[in-house]
């Protein structure tokens, strides 16, 4: 019987094969890409490549945690607008409009 040598990249002893690796980089290059881009200004792309794992999963954890809270902030915002409300926009108060009686015949 004649062994047959395969690439290291195709040894799964580090989790690592020829199929997924290709998937773990982009998931890489994306996180570090959310962390720059929405870290509004405080990463650069170098520091957050060269960050410990565990920090930079850390740091893109709560990032997206702020985002999700705002946004979800946002929508109930948005949802009560509808509301009727006694202050307008320029802060003066005004008594609701009750519905007006036309006679009382």
């Amino acid at each position: 019987m004649k062994k047959e040598f395969q690439s290291p990249l195709d040894l799964t002893f580090f989790g690592l094969t020829s199929t997924n690796i290709p998937i773990y980089r982009k998931n890489l290059f994306v996180q570090i890409h959310n962390i720059v881009f929405h870290g509004k200004g405080g990463y650069d792309w170098n520091t957050v490549y060269n960050m410990p794992i565990w920090l930079r999963n850390f740091t893109f954890k709560e990032i997206d945690d702020y985002y999700k809270k705002e946004s979800e902030a946002l929508n109930k915002a948005k949802q009560g607008k509808d509301q009727q409300t006694i202050i307008d926009s320029s802060g003066k108060i005004t008594p609701p409009q009750f519905q007006k009686k036309t006679s009382y015949k």
